[in-house]
């Protein structure tokens, strides 16, 4: 096996510090009252864009963070083409002390899959959030 495709040990793996998602969605404002009036998230930073509307966010609760941009600041700073975007997703999965408390919070958000028990030892619910990427959340048994 040559060197690139070897396994690295635990001492050869890079200090991972925090994962913090990016939602590119087609408005950012529209996306922020899902998290901070339904969830109690927070905005910690955000970004005006050249005509005032807001380019980007961050959200934070109790150390998760959710980052917001646009999608006409991703494709103007280059970072990603409109056929990058196109077609992609994501879902979200957070782990929750009481299911019962944020489906009472998420009253009127659009269900994607309805409250149900896994085999593998949790209830959970899945919803979209006004960017149209899907949030699941679980408490464990």
């Amino acid at each position: 096996m040559s060197a690139t495709n070897a396994i690295p040990t635990d001492g050869e793996f890079p200090s991972l510090q925090r994962l913090t998602p990016v939602l590119v969605v087609e408005s950012v404002r529209d996306c922020l009252p899902f998290w901070t009036d339904r969830l109690g998230f927070a905005i910690t930073n955000h970004v005006p864009g050249p005509d005032g509307s807001m380019i980007f966010a961050i959200l934070e609760r109790g150390g998760i963070e959710i980052m917001y941009q646009s999608s006409e600041s991703v494709l103007a700073d280059g970072s990603l083409t409109r056929a990058e975007l196109d077609g992609h997703s994501v879902a979200l999965f957070i782990t929750v002390g009481s299911i019962d408390d944020v489906e009472r919070r998420l009253a009127g958000a659009p269900i994607v899959k309805p409250r149900h028990d896994t085999f593998y030892g949790s209830t959970e619910i899945y919803v979209k959030e006004p960017g149209g990427n899907t949030v699941g959340f679980a408490q464990m048994k």
